[in-house]
């Protein structure tokens, strides 16, 4: 009991004292990595002072290279006579147009005193300035406030950025126009790029506009105020770029010169700050900040290395007569493991071969279900979709029989001709379905009026409602932009949904129903009303499935609403279902309009 005591006591107070080095090793590990990380950062932020001060002076250079050039301008003659209205604007367009090719710039123009471009450099150009009214520019109001202005923007005629420099021009010291000019800053943004360089401006809302990182540029450096927001959108200063969505680049705007820290995907940046007179603008420029977290974590894992270099002196004598001993201990569990692991082994690759063999049986199982299954799928939607024309089919050649009795054969002939319409259009139908049932890449998108398709659709399921009684009204339908998808599918659509209107109103001994068109935002919206009994709410989220119907049996396969859906999900539309406030139902469908006609051209 005494030696077991002894040798307690001996285990605790080595447990103490490798404790006692553990926690001294973990302090000094932690004050060596603050004094370094402290050293690393003053290192930046004096690498950042260097490069703000030669960043400065490159911007100040580039702001100034042409301060000159609309006080220049504005004394040329040409331009003050046609300001005046003595001179016709083709001597001052050529004027300005040699301005710009000398000088550089991206463009010249001047306004009259209500900020309407009378001459420019571009008049020749497709986004001419000449004629677009420019008033509500800070740069205009600047110059005719105080004689100058200055003001950086994306331009709302070209969509290209630039910073804009105007002058007042004066006569018998009233004001008579003003001669801007835009500067091209982008070759700025181009050198800091190619040094990899992340420096940048920021305006005076502290959106950045310039950036030698592309991921930078039209973020907010800081939030922004909503004050802020509504100035921008305001001037159009970046008209048609959302900078009020963009993350901002720090949680806090920075001081007014000197460093903040902002976290990105590719690490920490630790960025520095000096105002640029006299815009407002802020010149930033960041650098990372992992080497300075690499070279803490390297000194600190230099002074941990060697702590533990030294206990594991301290240890090595009394571990290295437990070495032999231990060895030995682990070649035998080795070597009974390895012999353990190989039978296991064994019996793994025997499972894997029934496995491999199952699955392969399976998959082949797999395919013959999935073909049997697509031919049923295509066999039920070709008798669902060709029973309809054949119906009308069936009206048209009664009616040609009727006209052939009455000595009629205009009205045969024209009745003959629907029906080998019909036929012609029950040949198409056939066509897409057993594409659509077999799941091929569908049609290529096209143009498609709304219009002729509903009439297309009107002309098969007239005959059933004329014999259910029932009056289809269709409103007039003229003016509609074309919609995105495939003539003869959207045809499938409207035929469905039409027969299932007509179903319901007959079924509820009602006689109308109502087809209307419209344009909506982005959208053509049709919409078919019934007055039958409308959809129970219980049913609503099974209508779309396959082979599910309410009606009696031998009426209907289920099929329609299933295609129907399929269909407009392919081409981005969305079908919808709403009760009537008169009873029946409102059947929606928002077609989304054709691509070619989103397109729209920049506004000055």
């Amino acid at each position: 009991m005494r030696l077991f005591g002894s040798a307690t006591r001996r285990i605790n107070h080595r447990l103490v004292l490798v404790s006692f080095i553990g926690l001294a090793v973990v302090l000094a590990c932690i004050s060596i990595w603050v004094v370094a990380v402290g050293n690393g950062m003053l290192r930046v932020e004096r690498e950042l002072v260097d490069r703000l001060t030669i960043s400065l002076r490159a911007v100040e250079s580039e702001i100034e290279r042409f301060r000159y050039l609309p006080g220049v301008v504005g004394e040329d003659e040409r331009i003050r006579a046609h300001l005046r209205g003595a001179a016709p604007s083709g001597a001052a367009n050529r004027y300005l147009q040699i301005v710009r090719e000398m000088s550089g710039v991206d463009e010249v123009y001047v306004l009259d005193t209500e900020g309407l471009t009378l001459a420019a450099s571009n008049w020749l150009e497709p986004s001419s300035f000449v004629g677009n009214n420019y008033s509500f520019r800070p740069y205009f109001a600047q110059a005719m406030a105080r004689g100058e202005g200055r003001y950086y923007a994306v331009g709302v005629t070209t969509g290209i950025p630039g910073y804009f420099l105007s002058e007042r021009i004066d006569e018998d010291g009233e004001p008579i126009g003003v001669v801007v000019v835009k500067v091209d800053m982008a070759p700025l943004e181009q050198t800091w790029t190619k040094a990899g360089e992340q420096t940048g401006i920021a305006d005076d809302a502290g959106i950045v506009f310039l950036a030698g990182n592309p991921g930078w540029r039209y973020r907010p450096l800081y939030p922004l105020s909503m004050e802020a927001e509504a100035l921008i959108a305001a001037e159009r200063r970046y008209d048609g770029i959302d900078v009020a969505a963009q993350r901002p680049l720090a949680s806090t705007p920075p001081p007014e010169s000197g460093t903040i820290t902002i976290s990105e995907e590719d690490g920490a940046f630790l960025v520095g700050t000096v105002p640029v007179d006299p815009d407002g603008w802020q010149l930033f420029s960041a650098l990372p900040l992992q080497p300075v977290y690499g070279e803490a974590r390297l000194v600190t894992t230099l002074a941990a290395l060697a702590a533990m270099l030294v206990s594991a002196i301290t240890l090595f004598l009394w571990q290295r007569r437990q070495l032999t001993r231990i060895k030995l201990e682990q070649n035998a569990v080795l070597e009974r493991r390895v012999a353990e692991r190989t039978r296991e082994l064994a019996h793994e690759i025997e499972v894997r071969k029934r496995t491999e063999t199952e699955l392969r049986e399976t998959h082949d199982s797999l395919i013959h279900a999935a073909r049997l299954a697509a031919l049923g799928r295509m066999s039920a939607a070709i008798v669902h979709e060709v029973s309809q024309p054949l119906a009308a089919l069936d009206s048209r050649l009664a009616a040609a029989d009727l006209h052939a009795e009455r000595n009629a054969p205009a009205e045969v002939r024209r009745n003959l001709r629907s029906g080998r319409d019909l036929l012609k259009r029950m040949k198409r139908t056939v066509t897409h379905l057993k594409t659509f049932s077999s799941r091929q890449d569908p049609a290529p998108l096209e143009p498609v009026d709304i219009a002729h398709v509903i009439e297309a659709a009107y002309d098969i399921v007239e005959p059933k409602a004329r014999e259910a009684g029932i009056a289809l009204e269709v409103q007039a339908m003229s003016g509609l932009p074309a919609v995105t998808g495939d003539p003869i599918r959207l045809e499938q659509v409207f035929i469905n949904l039409m027969l299932n209107a007509i179903d319901a109103t007959r079924t509820a001994g009602n006689s109308h129903v109502g087809i209307s068109a419209a344009l909506r935002d982005t959208n053509v919206v049709v919409a078919i009303a019934d007055t039958g009994a409308g959809i129970p709410e219980d049913l609503r989220e099974r209508i779309f499935e396959p082979f599910f119907t309410t009606k009696t049996t031998g009426e209907g396969l289920g099929l329609g609403l299933s295609i129907t859906h399929t269909i407009l999900e392919e081409y981005g539309a969305t079908l919808s279902f709403a009760s009537n406030t008169d009873g029946g139902t409102l059947t929606t469908v928002a077609l989304p309009l054709h691509v070619a006609r989103l397109h729209t051209e920049p506004v000055a």
